[in-house]
C-alpha cells in the first residue's frame, strides 16, 4: 500500500512553516538505478520515461499543484528580442495552452556524479501553443502591432535540457531542490498564425503577411526563439519542483548521498 508522509518542515530559506506531502514508499512504476553501475544512463533513461509515462496518466498529488501534463497552462509570459537583425520584438503573452508533452521521448537522462545535476534529451513529435498575444515590433522587416489570438505548432522538438539541483534531507530522506533549467531547442518545421495583426485594419494583408512568415519560417522562429525557450524553461522548472519535492531523489538513484555526505553540512537537512 502506497504510503504518503505528512510532515509539517521548516525549510531554509523558506519563511514560515509548510505541511508538506511526501511519498514514503517507492511507487511501482518507478525503476531504482545505481549511478556507479556501467549501465546507469540506460537505465535512468529508462526510468524516467516510465516515469514521465506515468505523469501524463496522472498522478494525484501532482495535478493538484501542477495541473494535467498534457495539456499544460501558463497564465503569462513577457519577452523582448531587440539583439536580432531578424526581429526586434516586444510581447506579452497571456492564457496559454501548452499541448504536446504527452507523447514526450526521454532519448538520454544523465546524472552528475560530481553535483547530481542532469542532462536530458526530450523529444516531441509536435509542441502546440495557444494564447493571446499583444505585439509591437518588427520580423523580417515587417512592422507589428497587434493584440490577439496566437498559435504556434512546432514539428520535431529536440530539447537539451540543463537541470541544476541542490540535495536536502527531509523526514529521514534525500531530496532534489531543483534550482533552475536551462533548455536549447532545435525544430523541424514551424507554422504560426497570428489573428489581428495590424489592430484588424486589413484581413488580406493579415492573411498574406502570416503566409509569408510561414514560408520563411526559419527566419520567424529564430524570432520567436526566445519564447518558445522561456515557455519551456518556466513550464518544465514549475513541474519538476513539485515532483521532486514530492518524490524522494533516492527513489531514483538508489545510492545517491546524503547532502551532508555531499556537501560537508549540516545546513540542508530538514528534520
Amino acid at each position: 500500500m502506497l504510503l504518503i508522509g505528512l510532515l509539517m518542515l521548516l525549510h531554509a530559506g523558506l519563511q514560515g512553516a509548510q505541511c508538506v506531502a511526501f511519498y514514503t514508499e517507492k511507487p511501482s512504476y518507478i525503476e531504482s538505478c545505481k549511478i556507479y553501475e556501467p549501465e546507469f544512463t540506460k537505465c535512468s533513461t529508462r526510468s524516467i520515461q516510465a516515469f514521465m509515462n506515468q505523469l501524463v496518466k496522472g498522478v494525484p498529488e501532482i495535478e493538484e499543484s501542477f495541473g494535467p501534463i498534457d495539456p499544460m497552462r501558463q497564465e503569462q509570459l513577457v519577452f523582448k528580442q531587440d539583439n536580432s537583425d531578424v526581429a526586434t520584438l516586444s510581447a506579452n503573452l497571456t492564457d496559454m495552452l501548452i499541448r504536446g508533452f504527452g507523447k514526450m521521448l526521454i532519448k538520454e537522462s544523465k546524472v552528475s556524479k560530481k553535483d547530481f545535476s542532469w542532462l536530458t534529451k526530450i523529444y516531441l513529435p509536435q509542441m502546440r501553443i495557444d494564447g493571446h498575444y499583444k505585439m509591437v515590433g518588427r520580423i523580417l522587416l515587417v512592422p507589428l502591432q497587434g493584440n490577439g489570438k496566437i498559435v504556434m505548432e512546432i514539428d520535431d522538438l529536440d530539447i537539451l535540457m540543463t537541470t541544476k539541483t541542490r540535495l536536502y534531507e527531509k523526514g529521514g530522506y534525500t531530496f532534489y531542490n531543483v534550482t533552475s533549467v536551462k533548455v536549447k531547442v532545435d525544430v523541424g518545421k514551424v507554422r504560426t498564425r497570428l489573428d489581428n495583426l495590424f489592430n484588424g485594419h486589413s484581413k488580406e494583408v493579415e492573411d498574406s503577411t502570416n503566409q509569408f512568415f510561414n514560408d520563411n519560417w526559419k527566419d520567424v522562429f529564430e524570432a520567436l526563439r526566445p519564447l518558445v525557450v522561456e515557455t519551456v524553461e518556466r513550464t518544465l522548472l514549475d513541474l519538476l519542483h513539485k515532483t521532486f519535492a514530492l518524490f524522494p531523489a533516492s527513489f531514483f538513484v538508489e545510492d545517491i548521498p546524503t547532502s551532508l555526505t555531499l556537501y560537508g553540512r549540516k545546513s540542508h537537512m530538514i528534520t
